[in-house]
């Protein structure tokens, strides 16, 4: 293995007086590059990793100094906070993704969990080890590919400089706090962490890696606001050029094997059947959702499916006997404004359940390769890559042990009219029926093309799909309920 740490020298310095007047110019350089940054609505992700005591937060004040604290936060991020360490590891970090125009500064990143004491603290499981560069390199493509800027620095300081600082911290009252047994064994282990760190930093380059010499602090500074000011020009031209490709618009893709016309909507299943499974069925989720909380073993159910399939009656008597306090239902409806200026997945990150939790989403990140790509609210290829980052994201849930069903409720055009049509003489239904239902419906071919490839595309091993006959309700019902139970069965014994 390379190792890069081993290369740099870290003694690098500048006198004071060169130091201050190149600050004052690149301070002004920086805030008037973050007025930019806003009216083009670029999101900038700042990462400062680096050696106990080599100065990042030193360099996050420095950088702060010259910007305009509306327009960006910072974020500490060493510690695992009580809400988060009970879910998989990226979703405290996807959270406070920035937004369009604005910046957000991370005082240590997902990258420091690779470290031992980083498994340590969030408690990795095996799959989650293994997975985890994987895992790390897709989320920072995911946020990459749609255009937020991501910089990463590592700032590298030599053992001899690490245990001056620690000496000189524990010398004054006000900051011993600051060092704690972990940090001692970092410097009394020097060797063996640098290849810890070489290690994270190769297998975690493709976002590239900005190594910073850090023994002089002041040396240090110039070099990050030097870096930040080359990548966000380099950003703004890129988003400014005349020569961009405009993305030309393609027609519909049809599916080769047509999934959905194969199936057979023609099952039924009696009343007395019906009642006998429903009870007996529900009465085992009820006692699997209470081993599965006590197993810490969390739940992710999504239903996709045709308007007036049935999805909200399945869900329904999914949930009739279980705990309120151990699922959640969530809705999905179109996105707000704050969530369009995110990644389209932020909005589903902070909705995933706790350990040992159950969380059913009626809709769900499916909506960019359905509705989004139907209908043109998402480019080709932003619908196009979405494929990708869906399965890596429910991998990455996988690898942290999350059991995860997804069910596509079908039925044909004739049902659904039939169900549109008594919808309009019910008092009771007719909220459900609205415009967007007919105007999908006239769009049925489209959005049948779109299933198909959805459905080839990301069914997974760790996340299959399964299609739901749903032109007798009852049928579907049991026939989830059935699903839901004997895999929870198989994955709890």
């Amino acid at each position: 293995m390379i190792l890069l740490l081993e290369k740099l020298d870290t003694n690098r310095t500048i006198e004071t007086k060169e130091y201050n007047a190149a600050m004052k110019r690149l301070q002004r350089e920086l805030a008037a590059l973050q007025l930019k940054v806003k009216e083009l609505e670029i999101p900038i992700l700042i990462v400062f990793e680096g050696w106990s005591a080599a100065g990042k937060g030193t360099a996050i004040s420095r950088l702060v100094y010259s910007l305009d604290p509306r327009d960006f936060n910072v974020y500490t991020m060493g510690k695992v906070a009580p809400s988060c360490s009970n879910r998989p590891f990226l979703c405290a970090y996807a959270a406070n993704a920035p937004s369009k125009g604005r910046m957000a500064i991370y005082d240590k990143s997902w990258h420091r969990i690779s470290l031992p004491e980083g498994q340590k603290a969030w408690k990795l499981k095996p799959a989650e080890k293994k997975g985890f560069y994987h895992d790390v390199n897709a989320f920072e493509k995911q946020l990459a590919d749609d255009g937020t800027l991501i910089i990463k620095f590592f700032l590298h300081i030599s053992k001899d400089e690490q245990k001056r600082r620690f000496d000189e911290l524990e010398k004054n009252e006000a900051t011993k706090w600051r060092i704690v047994e972990r940090d001692k064994i970092q410097n009394k282990n020097y060797g063996k962490y640098t290849k810890y760190f070489d290690r994270m930093l190769t297998q975690t380059n493709e976002c590239p890696w900005h190594i910073v010499a850090a023994d002089d602090s002041k040396f240090a500074a110039l070099m990050i606001y030097e870096t930040l000011i080359a990548e966000i020009n380099a950003a703004i031209t890129s988003t400014t050029s005349p020569d961009k490709q405009i993305e030309m618009a393609r027609p519909t893709e049809t599916t080769q094997n047509s999934i959905l016309k194969n199936v057979d909507l023609d099952k039924t299943i009696s009343n007395e059947e019906y009642n006998k499974k429903l009870q007996f069925l529900q009465s085992k989720l009820s006692n699997l959702c209470y081993k599965m909380y006590a197993k810490r073993t969390s739940v992710v159910i999504v239903y996709e499916g045709w308007d007036a399939a049935g999805k909200g009656g399945n869900i329904k008597r999914l949930t009739q006997e279980l705990d309120p306090r151990g699922y959640e239902v969530v809705p999905i409806s179109a996105p707000t404004d704050e969530e369009l200026r995110h990644q389209y997945l932020w909005r589903f990150w902070n909705k995933l359940p706790k350990d040992g939790h159950l969380t059913i989403f009626d809709r769900s990140w499916y909506g960019r390769v359905l509705v989004e790509r139907v209908e043109g609210f998402a480019t080709e290829s932003e619908w196009r890559r979405a494929y990708q980052e869906i399965n890596d994201m429910e991998l990455h849930l996988a690898n942290h042990g999350v059991v995860i069903f997804k069910f596509w409720v079908h039925i044909d055009k004739s049902e659904q009219l039939a169900r549109f049509e008594s919808r309009k003489v019910n008092e009771w239904k007719q909220h459900k029926l609205t415009d967007d239902d007919w105007r999908n419906r006239d769009k049925w071919g489209d959005y049948e093309a779109a299933v198909n490839e959805m459905i080839n595309k990301t069914n997974t091993a760790h996340a299959p799909w399964v299609i739901i006959e749903s032109n007798n309700k009852k049928y579907a019902r049991i026939k989830t309920l059935e699903i839901v139970t004997e895999q929870l069965e198989r994955m709890l014994s």
